[in-house]
Protein backbone atom coordinates (compact mmCIF):
# COMPACT_ATOMS: atom_id res chain seq x y z
CA UNK A 1 0.00 0.00 0.00
CA UNK A 2 2.95 2.14 1.16
CA UNK A 3 4.41 2.07 -2.35
CA UNK A 4 1.09 2.74 -3.94
CA UNK A 5 1.11 5.88 -2.74
CA UNK A 6 4.78 7.11 -2.91
CA UNK A 7 3.78 5.90 -6.89
CA UNK A 8 0.78 7.84 -7.20
CA UNK A 9 2.70 10.93 -5.34
CA UNK A 10 4.96 11.06 -7.95
CA UNK A 11 3.24 10.37 -10.77
CA UNK A 12 0.71 13.40 -10.05
CA UNK A 13 3.31 15.73 -8.60
CA UNK A 14 5.55 15.68 -12.37
CA UNK A 15 2.45 16.79 -14.22
CA UNK A 16 1.65 19.90 -11.79
CA UNK A 17 5.17 20.58 -11.85
CA UNK A 18 5.47 20.48 -15.56
CA UNK A 19 2.31 22.50 -15.61
CA UNK A 20 3.64 25.46 -13.64
CA UNK A 21 6.73 25.57 -15.38
CA UNK A 22 5.18 25.61 -18.93
CA UNK A 23 3.03 28.52 -17.33
CA UNK A 24 6.44 30.50 -16.01
CA UNK A 25 7.68 30.21 -18.98
CA UNK A 26 4.81 31.45 -20.93
CA UNK A 27 4.33 34.86 -18.63
CA UNK A 28 8.06 35.20 -19.01
CA UNK A 29 7.27 35.37 -22.77
CA UNK A 30 9.34 31.65 -24.08
CA UNK A 31 7.50 30.16 -26.61
CA UNK A 32 7.05 26.37 -26.05
CA UNK A 33 9.84 23.89 -27.12
CA UNK A 34 8.28 22.07 -30.90
CA UNK A 35 8.63 18.11 -30.04
CA UNK A 36 8.62 18.36 -25.85
CA UNK A 37 6.03 15.58 -25.85
CA UNK A 38 8.17 13.38 -27.87
CA UNK A 39 11.25 14.31 -25.99
CA UNK A 40 8.94 13.61 -23.02
CA UNK A 41 7.62 10.33 -24.37
CA UNK A 42 11.38 9.46 -24.70
CA UNK A 43 12.10 9.94 -21.30
CA UNK A 44 9.24 8.23 -20.25
CA UNK A 45 9.69 5.29 -21.75
CA UNK A 46 13.15 5.12 -20.73
CA UNK A 47 12.34 5.49 -17.16
CA UNK A 48 9.58 2.95 -17.71
CA UNK A 49 12.15 0.00 -19.17
CA UNK A 50 14.07 1.00 -15.91
CA UNK A 51 12.00 0.12 -13.56
CA UNK A 52 10.58 -2.90 -14.96
CA UNK A 53 14.55 -4.00 -14.85
CA UNK A 54 15.13 -2.63 -11.19
CA UNK A 55 11.87 -4.41 -10.46
CA UNK A 56 13.17 -8.00 -11.39
CA UNK A 57 16.95 -7.10 -10.49
CA UNK A 58 16.97 -5.28 -7.11
CA UNK A 59 15.91 -6.30 -3.83
CA UNK A 60 13.57 -5.49 -1.57
CA UNK A 61 15.97 -2.80 -0.06
CA UNK A 62 15.86 -1.07 -2.59
CA UNK A 63 12.40 -0.03 -2.80
CA UNK A 64 12.55 3.57 -3.00
CA UNK A 65 14.36 3.67 -6.33
CA UNK A 66 12.04 1.03 -7.98
CA UNK A 67 9.27 3.42 -7.05
CA UNK A 68 10.69 6.80 -8.23
CA UNK A 69 11.18 4.92 -11.17
CA UNK A 70 7.38 3.78 -11.63
CA UNK A 71 6.44 7.13 -10.72
CA UNK A 72 8.55 9.05 -13.21
CA UNK A 73 7.52 6.91 -15.90
CA UNK A 74 3.88 6.95 -15.07
CA UNK A 75 4.10 10.81 -14.39
CA UNK A 76 6.04 11.39 -17.48
CA UNK A 77 3.26 9.59 -19.52
CA UNK A 78 0.45 11.06 -17.34
CA UNK A 79 2.11 14.94 -18.42
CA UNK A 80 1.85 13.92 -22.28
CA UNK A 81 -2.13 13.00 -21.76
CA UNK A 82 -2.35 16.34 -20.26
CA UNK A 83 -0.76 18.33 -22.58
CA UNK A 84 -2.59 16.53 -25.11
CA UNK A 85 -5.68 16.63 -23.74
CA UNK A 86 -5.40 20.51 -23.14
CA UNK A 87 -4.45 21.54 -26.27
Amino acid sequence: MLRAVRIAGIAITLPVLFAISQRVSEAQGHEPIPGISWALGALSGLFFVRAIVAEHSLGADEALQKDLLWGLAAGGFATILMRWWLL
